[in-house]
């Protein structure tokens, strides 16, 4: 929940003339090679870094709940209304990046604009050419030069998390409106799509418990939502098939940006995350279910990242589908006792021969 205080001024006096002094280096680069006007106030301050941090305009010790628990005279807590499956170590673990090759000239147009997205994210968060990876595998190389920091990987996490929890609801509206204005079934697409919008808001919530959004950064989420909720309800209303193959692209990117998370850390890159004495928020335990023992950093990005990939598969999989008359096939009974497809472990989808 965002704070009840506004504030009803933009900047103080001072911060105005230290935003005045800020204008020529506008025209330089930072160190992570991105121009250092657009970092300024991207993110205002991290929990667990111990210190502002170069780009921000607000001090870590003015770091502030979001969302606050709220008493009341008679409720204790209120339980999350898509309770979380939960994952296997060795479900986690099998998740691997991959990439649905266009067949169709739909599936070409969703892919391109997603590779135009992931360059405006790129560029907005400050990857540098050495950051980047292989061009001609750029959703299963996980190979850079240079790593990320901390906070360019929050930065990412928050972008990406903050736009991914938009699909789900639209396309679920959406259903749901044809399926009472036609009295209709929607056959079991609704609560799954509402269910991973969900999901990727619980994404964002947890990372806003380690970070704080800058100015820039809340401004660049309030214009990405609006752009982005437009042109999703336009494209589902023309083209839904279209628009699931487009998000399961999306969530190609979500996997392989985990995967490249995980992968630093692993090769000791990301120290303020591999220290011992780093904690993951409580909400995220609660949600995952997390057993002690196995609440670190890279604990908790294997389990966002497992989510991301049943995400991938479900969506590339209703778009296969037959979008008024085939059920989902992730929550139906089959005959002869045979268990609903996995998503997380088909990145590409499976085709509708394969489960209708």
């Amino acid at each position: 929940m965002l704070s009840t205080k506004v504030q009803t001024k933009l900047c103080s006096p001072k911060q105005a003339v230290q935003l005045s002094k800020s204008i020529l280096p506008l025209l330089r680069t930072s160190t992570a090679g991105c121009p250092a006007g657009i970092r300024v106030g991207l993110v205002a301050s991290i929990q667990h870094g111990g210190s502002s941090r170069a780009f921000s305009t607000t001090p870590t010790a003015n770091f502030r709940e979001f969302f606050p628990s709220k008493e009341t005279e008679h409720i204790r807590q209120t339980p999350p209304a898509w309770p979380h499956h939960g994952y296997t170590e060795e479900e986690m673990h099998t998740v691997v990046p991959s990439h649905r090759l266009p067949k169709t000239w739909g599936d070409w147009a969703a892919w391109k604009f997603v590779r135009t997205c992931r360059w405006g994210m790129d560029f907005f968060t400050g990857m540098g050419k050495e950051q980047k990876v292989d061009k001609s595998n750029p959703t299963t190389a996980v190979e850079a030069i240079k790593p990320l920091t901390e906070g360019q990987w929050l930065l990412r996490f928050l972008f990406l998390e903050s736009i991914a929890g938009v699909p789900g609801m639209v396309a679920g509206m959406l259903r749901h409106l044809h399926s009472i204005r036609r009295l209709k079934r929607d056959n079991g697409w609704i609560e799954t799509l509402l269910e991973e919008s969900y999901n990727e808001r619980m994404h964002l919530l947890t990372f806003l418990k380690m970070c704080e959004p800058g100015w820039f950064m809340k401004l660049l989420l309030i214009g990405a939502q609006g752009v982005y909720f437009n042109g999703l309800f336009l494209t589902y209303l023309i083209s839904p098939k279209i628009t699931h193959r487009f998000v399961g692209y999306l969530e190609e990117e979500a996997v392989h940006t985990y995967t490249m998370a995980i992968k630093q850390l692993d090769e000791g890159h990301l120290p303020k995350w591999s220290d011992p004495n780093f904690a993951v928020p409580d909400i995220a335990i609660q949600y995952w279910h997390m057993p002690e023992g196995k609440r670190s950093m890279k604990d908790l990005i294997l389990y966002i990242r497992a989510d991301e990939a049943c995400h991938r598969g479900v969506n590339h999989t209703l778009s296969n589908l037959n979008q008024k008359e085939d059920p989902n096939p992730f929550v139906s009974e089959y005959k002869g006792g045979q268990n609903p497809p996995r998503p997380a472990v088909k990145g590409e989808g499976y085709e509708r021969e394969e489960v209708i």
